[in-house]
């Protein structure tokens, strides 16, 4: 118990110092668990073999993982997905496989150990992958789906690895034991072996395919008629723990079922989720399950850095790095030329590439079986533990160097050139998003022409399908202005996405024209107090109104009445206008708002003003009730024939 809670502690305490460190610096969580691993593990010792227990329990992670991804998917994108799952994943794994297989043979190895190695190799890390798609937001761009479909292609292909891998088997090779008897390879594992529990072990061809089938049918059966009853159920209970329970019961149920029948745990929770995934109970079940999944996923990462012997890396560091840097140089090949075979655009197919370069935790699985198995001798499968280790924790660098390419990187179909703006209006409107396009109906429908310009060419194009014009191009650059007639124009809208771009807009434009009306769209005060230096007059924030309008209706049914309410939303209107006014003035671009005392100190001032500036409103409001109902009264008294 002691040992529990020192281990507890020890892990905890490291994900807590380095994953927020490492979120800060940009790095991602992923890099921060995998510090801190090295940290508690390599460097200072303070975990040891344990880890290798503790890395099997925490690979649930990537069990949840997959079963909240399938919640996210109907079956009718499953389907969808199947020329990515059949053409882009079939094909990189066993194209991997021949490849990694043949450069292993060239360096010596023989030729059924290279072709496990290249079959072990040919899978990538579905834990660091999934989880850094999900933080950058990747996952429904068309490089984060093709990766998708990849990783799951790759867990389905574990099942036949596993089932090939005793095909590659070395000839026994005899030792003594301490007490003189012989021993073979593999005899420590074999008792093992059949000691784990199975629904297939000792069936015929055809009998362990009814059994997987019958599996697979239990699981949509029961993901489509039972799960639904059996939370209405609990729900009854009114107890949120029995939720986290039956949702933990229904994971880890299903993961049990399809190891006894010999598939991935994984595969099976995913398609568990996908049935589930238009229950009413989905959103229940996802956020139940997501503090354990993160949680999980963390401690996975951290027992990879703790699993890095460093020792093994000295003994041959540039045979180790080379052979890393070597397979994730081939599978990024190969990568890359699928990508560019199915017309992944340059941002999505650098994803592709560098995010599934790496090899996957299924490969320590695979290294261990092939160790039961006599697959791998022992001194090369520690140094292929250690590669295998050494590509995951370099996958967050690639995904860093992802996002610099992406940033520099213009995709071919937006490579258009910009259209020649040839017409004037009184009013221009840069930038025709969400915002834009209201401000744009408004003024046309009241009968006044409109130049709008905007960066984006699918905008400009979407815009001209509904009979709208518009024009491809910068707004910020003053050429551009010029021709839509910015020397002659009423009103400039600002309506564009970009805070900075929008600051620079309003610049450029009143310097250009210091007479000329600047209508600005804000995302919050500090862009409001930077367009307001810049020169805008009219200075909207993007939520503020529909922010308000959303305060009036609670007030209206927090027991105040309509007028009241709307009183109270005016005084904080004119309240706030006013405030922005005088905080503008103290707001400074070179110093954070929270640590500039002035402006701290007024708005806390402004705030006390604000409070007493509702309550009398409200008192105002008590009084003219109570006066009218004492008239009312009055009246009622002089007129008995009247109700």
């Amino acid at each position: 118990m002691i040992s529990f809670l020192s281990q507890a502690v020890i892990y905890l305490g490291a994900a807590v110092i380095f994953v927020p460190l490492a979120t800060r610096l940009g790095l991602g969580s992923v890099l921060g668990y995998l510090a801190a691993g090295i940290m508690v593990g390599p460097v200072l010792g303070l975990v040891g073999s344990e880890t290798v227990e503790l890395q099997h329990f925490a690979e649930f992670g990537v069990v949840m993982m997959l079963f909240l991804i399938g919640l996210e998917l109907e079956p009718r994108a499953v389907w969808n997905m199947r020329h990515r799952l059949l053409g882009l994943g079939v094909t990189q794994v066993v194209l991997t496989t021949v490849l990694i297989a043949a450069a292993a043979q060239m360096l010596g190895l023989p030729f059924a150990t290279a072709l496990a190695v290249g079959m072990i190799f040919a899978l990538s890390s579905t834990a660091i992958v999934l989880q850094t798609l999900s933080e950058k937001g990747l996952m429904a761009s068309q490089g984060g789906r093709s990766t998708f479909s990849v990783l799951l292609t790759q867990d389905v292909a574990v099942i036949p690895i596993l089932a090939f891998l005793p095909l590659l088997a070395l000839p026994a090779i005899a030792t003594l034991n301490p007490d003189g008897s012989i021993k073979r390879a593999g005899e420590d594992h074999h008792d093992d072996h059949h000691a784990a529990m199975s629904l297939v072990e000792g069936l015929p061809g055809w009998g362990v395919t009814l059994v997987t089938i019958g599996a697979v049918l239990v699981v949509i059966l029961a993901g489509r008629y039972l799960a639904g009853p059996l939370f209405a159920y609990i729900h009854q209970t009114r107890l949120r723990e029995m939720y986290v329970a039956l949702s933990l019961a229904l994971v880890v149920g299903i993961a049990f079922l399809m190891t006894l029948v010999g598939l991935s745990p994984a595969l099976g929770t995913f398609l568990a989720g996908v049935v589930l995934a238009n229950s009413e109970f989905k959103h229940e079940i996802e956020s139940d399950l997501e503090p354990f999944k993160g949680l999980l996923l963390g401690l996975f990462f951290m027992t990879v850095g703790a699993g890095i012997q460093f020792d093994v890396l000295l003994g041959a560091p540039l045979q180790i790095i080379g052979a890393t840097l070597g397979i994730m140089v081939i599978k990024g090949i190969v990568l890359y030329g699928l990508g560019r075979a199915f017309k992944l655009k340059r941002r999505d197919q650098w994803l592709f590439t560098l995010g599934l370069a790496q090899a996957g935790e299924f490969g320590f699985v695979l290294i261990s079986f092939a160790i039961q198995q006599s697959v791998l001798p022992g001194p090369l499968s520690e140094q292929l533990l250690l590669i295998v280790a050494l590509s995951m924790l370099i996958t967050p660098l690639l995904f860093i160097l992802c996002d610099a390419l992406s940033r520099r990187m213009v995709d071919e179909a937006e490579a258009v050139e910009e259209d020649e703006v040839d017409e004037t209006g009184p009013v221009i409107i840069a930038g025709v998003g969400r915002f834009g396009q209201i401000v744009n109906r408004l003024v046309r429908s009241s009968g006044l022409e409109t130049v709008v310009i905007d960066n984006s060419v699918k905008t400009i194009q979407l815009m001209r399908r509904f009979g709208f014009k518009g024009f491809f191009g910068d707004p910020t650059r003053l050429d551009i202005l010029r021709s839509a007639g910015i020397d002659d124009a009423r009103v400039l809208a600002v309506c564009i996405d970009d805070a900075d771009a929008a600051v620079r807009l309003v610049a450029v434009a009143r310097k250009e024209r210091p007479d000329l009306h600047i209508v600005a769209r804000a995302r919050d005060r500090n862009h409001v107090y930077r367009l307001y230096r810049a020169g805008a007059d009219d200075i909207v924030r993007e939520t503020f109104d529909s922010s308000l309008r959303a305060g009036r209706y609670v007030l209206e049914h927090a027991g105040l009445n309509e007028y009241e309410a709307h009183r109270a939303q005016e005084t904080f209107y004119a309240h706030d206008r006013h405030a922005l006014l005088e905080l503008a003035e103290l707001w400074r671009p070179d110093v954070p708002p929270s640590e500039n005392k002035p402006y701290i100190q007024r708005v806390r001032e402004l705030e006390e003003e604000l409070q007493t500036a509702l309550l009398n409103q409200i008192e105002v409001g008590d009084a003219r009730d109570a006066d009218a109902e004492a008239h009312t009264d009055a009246r009622s008294k002089t007129m008995p024939g009247r109700r």
